[in-house]
């Protein structure tokens, strides 16, 4: 067994062949996932990152051992991948409403999966195993229990108007009791009015209540601090 690892880590035709199957299959696999899922970055674009990552740090190799680059470090390239994997990362990441992100789960799989590249490259065979199994159990299980866990509740933004930054404190205390809110921020009136303040907030209520945005807001508005309220998008 030992041997067959050994052979594993060293750097020839066969191992090269290994690492960039290995590459394609488990960047495949999580990638899949996010096809799925319809997101930009699929089955296709994992499995090409994950393979470049992997040669990446191959190149490395080579070159120290083709040009005898003694003194080199051969990651010294392959840790540009770590940051320049961000590019490819932000172009999946988009803003939907003003409180909703999405592609930020696509673009932390981009990231992982380029590591697994990586590792794979340098022939750090049980770390990026591991790295996978974690990674689909993720993608694909705890996808699923957060799936179950957002179907139970609802979750909309508010933007509150009151007529004096004395109440600001009192407001966010209510909101954070009753629907709690998260994500509160203080800014300017919409409506123009000197001395108004307005507080934007994003607020979690349980289906089984039958809270509705329309009722919260018909709640909120109930109080004598508040000038109006509606739905912030």
């Amino acid at each position: 067994m030992d041997a067959i690892i050994a052979y594993l880590r060293d750097f020839n035709l066969v191992t090269v062949i290994i690492r960039l199957l290995l590459s394609a299959i488990l960047g495949g696999i999580i990638g899949l996932e996010r096809g799925r899922q319809r997101r930009a970055a699929g089955l296709r674009t994992h499995i090409l990152v994950c393979i470049g990552a992997a040669l990446t740090a191959m190149v490395g190799f080579f070159a120290r051992d083709v040009f005898g680059l003694i003194n080199s470090d051969p990651l010294r390239v392959s840790a540009q991948v770590i940051s320049g994997i961000g590019f490819l990362g932000v172009g999946t990441i988009m803003l939907k409403g003003r409180f909703q992100v999405i592609g930020l789960t696509t673009a932390a799989g981009l990231w992982v999966t380029a590591a697994i590249g990586l590792s794979l490259g340098a022939g750090f065979y049980e770390g990026a195993i591991v790295a996978f199994a974690v990674s689909v159990f993720t993608v694909m299980v705890l996808n699923k229990i957060e799936r179950y866990i957002n179907e139970h509740r609802s979750f909309f933004g508010v933007y509150i108007e009151i007529d004096t930054d004395l109440d600001v404190k009192p407001c966010i205390a209510f909101l954070k009791e009753n629907y709690q809110a998260h994500d509160i921020q203080v800014t300017l009136p919409r409506s123009g009015v000197s001395g108004n303040v307005g507080i934007e907030v994003s607020i979690f209520t349980d289906k089984k209540s039958g809270d509705t945005l329309e009722s919260v807001i018909a709640e909120l508005q109930e109080n004598s601090y508040v000038v109006f309220a509606t739905e912030s998008l």
